[in-house]
């Protein structure tokens, strides 16, 4: 049976059709913040912080005690906004041990030299499968989830598990595999893990588009209801099937609008690249080499 059920609290950005989720020990103050959104406008280069200042206002508002700042990976189509909201509030800052890989692949295809860390020090934590944190007295479990990118994790939390860009709702089907280090064969087999959940999980997804014939956001659902009803995954879809559809699939699919301010960012745990002599942070676009 799954375990106890934390409260659970979704924070919608459109601009990015993003869910910051707000986890919250059952009995007690104790959150978690898991995928925030740094606002950011890539026409004039100026980010904003509406979308973490509300989460930090919830949290001011109810009580809350911050305690983790968690990424699920390395987000294509965002900016974290980790370090702002630690800034504000404490806690600290998780995502999988694999961001080393990220770190490594696009610390090269962006040129970054040796003044950047490979070794996942801009983060506080790093998780491997099987590791666990506290959120007050509420436990959380590791599920390292690989495909749609190395260093991909799921956090189970009680009866609530978030799964990132793994699996989207049933009728949206799950994620892309074609960013560097991303692998449909894996990801197949990271979402046979998280379909061996109890089916009463919930499970609370990264992103929503709202699916054809679907007119509203959604972005909560159960094990139950992937593994019969998945567009991609579900009624017991065989492998070889999946990645045939998958890879396909990818072939068709543009880069996310954020992709090169995202990735440079999100590797720094949210940073922007340090200041050049004039004070200023710049953000590099490699011309035909991404």
């Amino acid at each position: 049976m799954p375990g106890p059920s934390p409260k659970v609290h979704a924070f919608f950005d459109e601009a990015t059709n993003t869910i910051t989720y707000l986890v919250q020990e059952p009995e007690g103050s104790a959150c978690a913040v898991i995928d925030s959104v740094l606002d950011f406008d890539y026409a004039s280069g100026r980010t904003d912080t509406r979308s973490a200042d509300a989460v930090i206002a919830f949290i001011r508002d109810h009580g809350l005690r911050l305690e983790w700042v968690l990424e699920t990976h390395v987000h294509a189509d965002h900016l974290s906004a980790a370090p702002y909201i630690q800034e504000a509030l404490g806690g600290q800052i998780g995502i999988g041990e694999r961001i080393t890989q990220v770190q490594e692949t696009f610390g090269k295809i962006f040129n970054e030299g040796t003044r950047f860390q490979r070794d996942g020090s801009q983060f506080d934590r790093l998780f491997r499968q099987g590791d666990s944190l506290m959120i007050g007295q509420l436990r959380a479990e590791v599920l390292h989830t690989p495909g749609h990118t190395p260093a991909c994790l799921t956090y189970v939390i009680g009866d609530a598990a978030f799964v990132g860009d793994t699996l989207f709702m049933p009728d949206f089907g799950t994620a892309r595999c074609d960013f560097p280090g991303g692998s449909a064969e894996v990801l197949y087999d990271s979402v046979q893990k998280i379909l061996s959940l109890p089916d009463e999980t919930r499970i609370f997804v990264g992103h929503d588009y709202k699916a054809p014939g679907r007119d509203e956001y959604a972005w909560e659902t159960t094990v139950g209801a992937q593994k019969a009803l998945n567009i991609h995954v579900g009624a017991g879809r065989p492998r070889d099937e999946f990645v045939a559809m998958r890879q396909k699939r990818d072939a068709t699919l543009a880069m996310p609008r954020l992709i090169i301010p995202s990735l440079q960012v999100n590797m720094r745990a949210g940073q922007m690249p340090e200041p050049e002599d004039n004070g200023v942070s710049y953000l590099k676009v490699p011309v035909n080499g991404i």
